[in-house]
């Protein structure tokens, strides 16, 4: 029976993985990878490991999350190392819980090698601080998944939008025309000012900036999408402060 290690891949930068993650893809024997793990991460790899794309794209997905949790108890049961290569963090929106359940049940040995998450990484490349202690003092950091389509709507946007000072949203972009109008009846101000960061720490990356109650048009005319993510709060506006001194 081989070892699974559920490794973070950071939010595509190469220069963000761990040297604890780049040495288990330079030994492992399986790495079965997501999407949005940048090509650069991907050359890391051994080439004598057999590597798997797993990857889940909106409308889009490679293998269903239970035939991905199969797919790496059989790939331990004959091989040493396993690597379970995720964007970002496994256990921050990444599904790694579930799948350590799964595996553990099973009898393998699962080990985390956490990663750097979008939510913390992409502010910084856009000069975005979640916390400031002139401006905010609490982050919250919430999937936006949920609030459209086939799921309930399960995340209280209210208890946030009043408890937070900052808010982070992940896969939300495609739902903004539910979340912001939660967020301004829940007591958020059309003011409050919102960013877009879109491939966040890629060269590639785009921000689009705005307030919650102009975003959605700009939105629209601009044709931003996906994978993007959104930081809500008073520390938006810290990038214009650094650039007026």
């Amino acid at each position: 029976m081989g070892k699974v290690y559920l490794v973070g891949a950071g939010p595509g930068d190469a220069g963000l993985l761990t040297i604890k993650g780049k040495t288990l893809l330079e030994l492992a024997d399986v790495v079965i990878y997501d999407a949005l793990v940048s090509e650069e991460i991907l050359a890391m790899i051994s080439p004598y490991a057999e590597k798997i794309n797993a990857g889940k794209r909106r409308g889009n997905h490679s293998l269903l999350q239970c035939d991905t949790n199969q797919l790496l108890i059989e790939k331990a049961k004959d091989h040493a190392i396993v690597v379970r290569l995720k964007g970002g963090d496994p256990f921050v929106f990444g599904r790694g819980g579930e799948e350590m359940q799964d595996l553990i049940k099973e009898g393998i040995e699962v080990e985390i090698v956490p990663g750097i998450t979008a939510g913390i990484a992409a502010p910084a490349y856009a000069n975005i601080p979640v916390t400031h202690r002139d401006y905010s003092s609490s982050v919250t950091f919430v999937t936006g998944h949920e609030s459209a389509g086939k799921y309930r709507p399960e995340v209280n946007w209210k208890a946030i939008a009043q408890g937070s000072e900052t808010i982070v949203i992940y896969m939300g972009i495609h739902n903004l025309s539910y979340i912001i109008p939660q967020l301004l009846s829940a007591g958020l101000a059309e003011d409050t000012e919102i960013a877009l960061i879109r491939w966040g720490t890629r060269p590639e990356q785009e921000e689009l900036y705005g307030t919650l109650g102009d975003m959605l048009d700009r939105v629209e005319k601009t044709g931003f999408t996906a994978p993007a993510i959104a930081i809500i709060g008073k520390v938006v506006g810290f990038r214009q402060m650094l650039t007026e001194e």
